[in-house]
């Protein structure tokens, strides 16, 4: 199984690091920052130089970021936004993490603003049956990371997962979006606490979620890679690239 990993993270080592840990299949890095994007949706197929084959995928994963996906002076989310408005009119399964998670409901029609930061390992609750959470308890505890929120959701989008903060995940035809990190580690975690502009004290309880028990527990959450790659397997073919138009 072939994924475009789509690298919003602004340069971050951690993304590719960890996806490419945590998902057990073949993925292309796009740097979508640097303007790298997958092959737009149903496009003909380029010419092949050196014996090059166009990429073909069956899926795609659009990481964190440290942007806003209402920033628009920022032409690569742009860019990014009409890449995956094709990409879910022709029926290619997306999973959106954390920004990705905020861009996805953007483009479906729902609201992203500013808030309070949510930071460290928390709890979210079930709030639809859905094939993504097989062999998640529920309530179940993940790393989180983010001032902005989903307050609104997309119309016609189905509310899979939620805790005080709002939205913690939805769901619409084949497009899937958590605002958590079920890829992150202990070591990544840390190190986006340490790099916020927050208040020591805040900061601190930040850090204070960080316990054995926590990060044993939020483990279980990289059952959301395996769900997704299963939906992905179980999907109609796409034209998901060149090479299937």
């Amino acid at each position: 199984m072939h994924l475009a990993l789509i690298d919003a993270s602004l340069g971050t080592p951690h993304a590719q690091r960890n996806f490419e840990r945590e998902v057990d299949a073949s993925l292309t890095v796009y740097n979508a920052n640097e303007g790298e994007m997958p092959p737009p949706i149903g496009e003909p197929a380029p010419v092949q130089t050196d014996g090059e084959t166009p990429p073909s995928f069956d899926g795609a994963i659009i990481s964190g970021s440290q942007s806003s996906v209402y920033d628009s002076h920022r032409a690569w989310i742009q860019e990014l936004s009409r890449w995956v408005e094709g990409a879910i009119s022709d029926g290619l399964p997306l999973l959106g993490v954390c920004w990705g998670h905020q861009l996805l409901a953007q483009i479906l029609g729902g609201t992203v603003r500013g808030g309070s930061y949510e930071l460290g390992y928390i709890e979210v609750q079930q709030e639809a049956d859905d094939p993504i959470w097989n062999g998640l308890p529920d309530p179940f505890t993940v790393f989180a990371t983010h001032s902005d929120h989903v307050v609104t959701m997309p119309p016609d989008a189905r509310l899979l997962a939620s805790n005080e903060t709002g939205v913690q995940a939805l769901r619409y035809e084949q497009v899937y979006g958590v605002q958590f990190h079920p890829e992150y580690d202990l070591k990544t975690a840390e190190a986006m606490i340490h790099s916020k502009d927050l208040s020591g004290r805040k900061i601190q309880r930040a850090l204070d979620t960080c316990t054995d028990a926590n990060v044993e527990a939020a483990g279980t959450a990289t059952r959301v890679f395996e769900n997704f790659l299963d939906h992905v397997a179980s999907a109609p073919e796409t034209s998901s690239s060149p090479l299937n138009a």
